[in-house]
């Protein structure tokens, strides 16, 4: 499965979606289909958190965020 939840007009709209391996990569809202608008959390290999906080125009840190290195750590926010 690559993506599970909520379309919009055929295109997803929120959910969370997967990488080949079937390990979460992403959860939070999209915007015609695309990592682009609202709040996400982006993880690492093995599900681990690499990145939570808003998103706008598929880029992160624009408004609040937190991201973690591999170990869990917070490196910034």
């Amino acid at each position: 499965m690559k993506f599970e939840g909520e379309y919009l007009n055929g295109k997803k709209w929120n959910g969370k979606e997967y990488n080949e391996n079937g390990e979460l990569i992403f959860e939070g809202e999209y915007l015609n289909g695309l990592r682009w608008k609202g709040k996400g959390k982006e993880y690492y290999y093995k599900n681990k958190l690499i990145y939570e906080g808003e998103y706008l125009n598929g880029k992160r840190w624009n408004g609040k965020g937190e991201e973690y290195n591999e170990y869990g750590k917070l490196i910034y926010e």
